[in-house]
């Protein structure tokens, strides 16, 4: 949650909450504060029910040439699946310096990539399959090296395991659409701090799944409207944000005299 920067009276009771005693919420068309004791019931919608949420750590920053390093798929329910995995490859020094995995200790103690992208599908698919949402923070990133991989060790691919790749909810999409002048960071880390979610471990893909699924929980208290939207409304939306802030960014760089080629299609990235 956000705590009141400035004092301001309770939407609920009236009384004055006094700076950073209390929370600010946006609600339809406004800004709201409350005492901590005033908050209203939380909103029905899709996220009191079974959540997902899937995270990676890689070998690099381009999802169609990465390997997966290591892998997690948590629910809501407090179902914990993680893998550690050996790519095949070197891990660069830079990769490793940021999730803390070394070449050594894949090789050493990781399983083979066929063994675990074959499990994380299989479980991403029963997870989507169910209509149950799916978290994953920058989804353009995460699922589309899973389908690249999956690619290259011959293995089905996710989007061949369900009628449809959906619904996903995209933490990083929503918090810089619905949000979008907030100055600073939109990493992980930043939004945790932002919307009040301890993470014990940052890039561990655990940790980051389970920061994830809450950051999700917290933006829909902060942001009523999407748990107003069932998860295939949510998800169609979460398509069209991602085409318009391509968009505008491709038209900023335009102005700065700059080319940028715009990233197409989400949740998996096309070509």
């Amino acid at each position: 949650m956000a705590p009141n920067r400035y004092a301001g009276a309770c939407k609920t009771c009236g009384d004055t909450v006094p700076a950073e005693g209390g929370e600010l919420r946006r609600e339809t068309d406004s800004w709201a504060v409350y005492h901590t004791s005033c908050l209203p019931a939380p909103t029905p919608g899709w996220h009191s029910g079974l959540l997902g949420s899937y995270d990676c750590e890689t070998t690099g920053t381009d999802p169609f040439s990465a390997r997966l390093v290591s892998a997690a798929f948590v629910t809501s329910a407090g179902d914990r699946h993680e893998f550690l995995v050996d790519p095949g490859v070197e891990i660069p020094e830079g990769a490793a310096a940021v999730h803390g995995i070394s070449t050594e200790h894949a090789r050493a103690h990781g399983v083979k990539p066929e063994e675990a992208l074959e499990r994380i599908a299989a479980l991403l698919a029963e997870h989507l399959g169910a209509g149950a949402p799916l978290i994953v923070f920058n989804a353009p990133f995460d699922l589309t090296l899973l389908e690249a991989e999956l690619e290259r060790h011959g293995l089905k691919a996710l989007r061949d395991r369900v009628a449809t790749v959906a619904p996903i909810v995209d933490p990083l999409l929503i918090d810089r659409t619905l949000d979008r002048y907030r100055k600073g960071s939109r990493t992980l880390e930043a939004q945790c701090g932002h919307y009040g979610v301890t993470i014990e471990n940052a890039h561990d893909a655990c940790a980051d799944a389970l920061a994830a699924l809450e950051v999700a929980k917290a933006q829909v208290v902060r942001f009523p409207e999407l748990a107003e939207a069932s998860t295939a409304e949510l998800h169609a939306r979460q398509a069209e944000w991602k085409v318009a802030a391509e968009e505008d960014f491709a038209a900023y760089r335009a102005r700065r005299g700059e080319t940028y080629v715009p990233e197409l299609g989400w949740p998996v990235r096309t070509r």
